[in-house]
């Protein structure tokens, strides 16, 4: 089976790439946003998804009380907080409990009980702290459209045990994330970057253990995504492999958001999942909260093509090895911040707008020529269209690394692998396609066996879809990094039919046609002159 897949968690379960079991969280999804009414779903999103995640961990917590009420004989204290953090379950004070806030879901002030109940939270968990969003009480949110989003919550348990057991609620979150990214359309993509796109950078970098970096991370969804693979790998479920130094997976997470109300984001998604992190808030470029880090892996989606990213205050930073980025464009500003927090084997990949395979303004094609020169650029992936929600402008992924040789892998210095996946993906809307587990698959694995990892099986070129590029063969191009001009055309198949055959098909055909087409002007010229508008002598 592919690396990474997730087993199906039952009979009924439908899973896509995009990860979501469809139905249980479709149906939950077209309640919600029915309750929406006329807000933004920009703003809607802080209020279903603050709701959701406090109750969360109210059925985590209830879960352990109803546990230490039943062992308060042999000295427990349903009450006490330590016992929660002992089992490292977050402590909610009794007016922040579920029950207490769905008993008040019809009254005029449960929006500012909502809001006592966040800062309750925050108060007696300062891994929260300014985390959760405490404005249900303003004026401009529906207390009655509120209320009838808490009954509809109150229907789920995802804090549980069981609910634990299958990611219940990290499903709901990523479903709600990916509609709401859907409904904000090009905004949708500041903070989610879509499943099946991050899959395939974590199923290529291989994050198993170390230091993983990503300096604008969203919602942390690369984060959720490298866990869930480590997970897999480890899970038993027929395509389990140990690391490639034997030892347990094992990773740190460090990131960075600019955007406040995002960082908050991250944070909950991480938080739900148990998963800890250095998550800090700021921008990347003017205030690098990581300064003196070294990543062993790095994966972003950086903003595509940024033009006020003020590159004119930086332009003595010691990130540009490689040359100053132009004021105008951030793309290889983002490049360039990467590679100084590679670490000396350290492994990258992330999203970039497709013109940086080939730009020459502004000094971006020397900057891509002495990253080729150095050594750094390991593969290059293609992507088809309509797979963001923030851009339907085409994007492409850039590896690179500073390991390409040793360690088990065989030497790739002097050498580019292209993929282009341009045709791959299937709609899933009219609007949106996404890789198929297959697709994901078929990529990484070509990258796997072409860097020579055990067990992969040999690379070979494969017309139209990829192909190992020897060093010179970039230079003669100017160093222009498009996969299409590499791979080649796809051989087309023989359909068996001699060329004369097919030629004399072919002009008869030609011939009816053009018979058909004078029968139809004549009939079209008789219709006009009947109505009087046929041609005067």
């Amino acid at each position: 089976m592919p690396r990474g897949r997730p087993k199906q968690t039952g009979a009924a379960a439908k899973k896509t790439a995009q990860g979501a079991t469809t139905g249980y969280e479709a149906d939950l999804w077209a309640m919600a946003d029915a309750l929406r009414g006329s807000m933004d779903a920009a703003e809607y999103k802080h209020v279903v998804l603050g709701l959701i995640f406090l109750k969360y961990i109210s059925d985590a917590f209830e879960e352990t009380h109803a546990r230490l009420e039943a062992e308060s004989g042999e000295g427990a204290d349903p009450e006490d907080p330590d016992e929660y953090r002992a089992g490292n379950v977050f402590w909610v004070p009794p007016q922040a409990r579920w029950r207490y806030l769905q008993a008040r879901a019809k009254q005029a002030a449960i929006g500012r009980a909502v809001d006592d109940a966040m800062a309750g939270i925050e108060g007696d968990n300062p891994a929260l702290k300014d985390v959760l969003p405490k404005d249900y009480a303003r004026p401009a949110l529906d207390k009655q459209r509120l209320g009838q989003l808490i009954d509809l919550v109150s229907n789920i348990r995802v804090g549980d045990e069981e609910a634990r057991s299958r990611d219940v609620l990290g499903r709901v979150y990523e479903y709600f994330l990916s509609e709401f990214a859907n409904a904000e359309g090009k905004k949708g993509g500041e903070f989610y970057t879509p499943r099946c796109v991050v899959r395939l950078l974590v199923e290529m970098i291989e994050p198993y253990q170390g230091r993983v970096y990503d300096p604008c991370c969203g919602s942390s969804g690369m984060f959720v995504q490298s866990v869930e693979f480590i997970e897999a790998h480890a899970s038993g479920n027929g395509n389990a492999r140990t690391t490639p130094s034997g030892a347990k997976a094992d990773i740190s997470i460090y990131g960075q958001e600019s955007n406040y109300t995002t960082w908050r984001l991250a944070r909950m998604n991480l938080a739900i999942r148990g998963i800890g992190g250095q998550i800090a808030q700021g921008d990347t470029f003017h205030n690098d909260r990581h300064p003196d880090l070294k990543a062993d892996f790095i994966l972003a989606n950086p903003p595509f093509n940024v033009s006020d990213w003020g590159g004119e205050r930086l332009t003595e930073d010691q990130r540009w090895e490689y040359g100053v980025p132009p004021k105008g464009n951030a793309n290889f500003a983002w490049v360039q911040h990467i590679v100084h927090h590679l670490a000396p084997t350290g492994v990258a990949g992330f999203v970039l707008a497709n013109g940086s395979m080939s730009s020459q303004q502004s000094g971006e094609g020397e900057i891509r020529k002495n990253l080729i020169e150095a050594g750094l650029v390991d593969c290059m992936v293609a992507l088809p269209g309509q797979l963001f929600y923030s851009t339907q402008i085409p994007a492409c992924l850039w590896f690179l690394s500073r390991r390409r040789f040793g360690g088990g892998l065989r030497d790739r210095r002097g050498e580019v692998l292209f993929v282009d996946a341009r045709k791959l993906g299937r709609m899933v809307s009219r609007r949106h396609r996404e890789l198929t587990d297959e697709e994901i698959a078929r990529i990484a694995d070509t990258y796997h066996a072409w860097r020579g990892e055990e067990g992969t099986g040999d690379y070979e070129d494969v017309p139209g879809f990829c192909r190992s590029a020897p060093l010179d063969e970039v230079q003669e191009h100017g160093h222009v990094l498009t996969p299409g001009r590499y791979v080649g055309a796809e051989p087309e198949e023989d359909d068996g039919e001699p060329f004369e055959v097919k030629m004399r098909r072919l002009a008869a055909d030609w011939r009816a046609q053009r018979a058909e087409a004078v029968r139809l002007d004549a009939g079209i010229a008789a219709n006009l002159a009947a109505l009087g508008f046929g041609e005067k002598p």
